[in-house]
C-alpha cells in the first residue's frame, strides 16, 4: 500500500536528495524558500519530518554535539529507499495528470526565471531581517 504524501511533504524529500548528508532542519528550510520562494517554519519541517519518519521514508540520526549549539548535537536527515520510490511514483502520478491538460503546459524560461528571482529576494530579505535582529 502506498503512502500518501502531500505537497509540502514531497517538497522536503526532495530538498533531503538534493543536501545529502548535509541535511537538518534549518537547511531543509532553506533549500525549500529558495525553490518555491514561499516562506516556511523550521518547526513545521520538523513536524513534516516525523510523519515522514513514521511512514519509513526519511531516517535520522544524531551528529556530534558542537559547542555553537550549546553541547546540544544536529539531527540529520536522509531519504530511505522508501522514500525514494514515493518521490519517483509521485512525480510519475503528477506528470499523468498535468499530461494533456489545455492551457497548463510547463512553464516557460521567463517564468522559471521570475520565479528564481522572487525565491532569490526572500532569501535575501530574511536574510537581512535575521541580521538586524540579532
Amino acid at each position: 500500500m502506498r503512502d500518501n504524501i502531500g505537497n509540502f511533504e514531497f517538497m522536503i524529500l526532495l530538498a533531503l536528495i538534493r543536501l545529502g548528508d548535509n541535511a537538518y532542519g534549518v537547511p531543509i528550510t532553506k533549500e525549500i524558500e529558495e525553490r518555491s520562494g514561499r516562506e516556511v517554519s523550521v518547526a513545521s519541517v520538523y513536524v513534516a519530518l516525523d510523519r515522514l519518519s513514521a511512514k519509513g521514508l526519511v531516517v535520522s540520526e544524531l551528529g556530534d554535539p558542537t559547542p555553537e549549539r550549546g553541547g546540544r548535537a544536529k539531527r540529520f536527515f536522509r531519504i530511505t529507499a522508501k522514500g525514494n520510490r514515493e518521490v519517483r511514483d509521485t512525480r510519475r502520478v503528477l506528470m499523468n495528470f498535468w499530461e494533456g491538460l489545455p492551457g497548463l503546459k510547463g512553464p516557460d524560461n521567463a517564468e522559471i526565471a521570475a520565479s528564481r528571482s522572487h525565491a532569490a529576494e526572500l532569501s535575501r530579505r530574511q536574510s537581512l531581517f535575521r541580521i538586524d535582529c540579532r
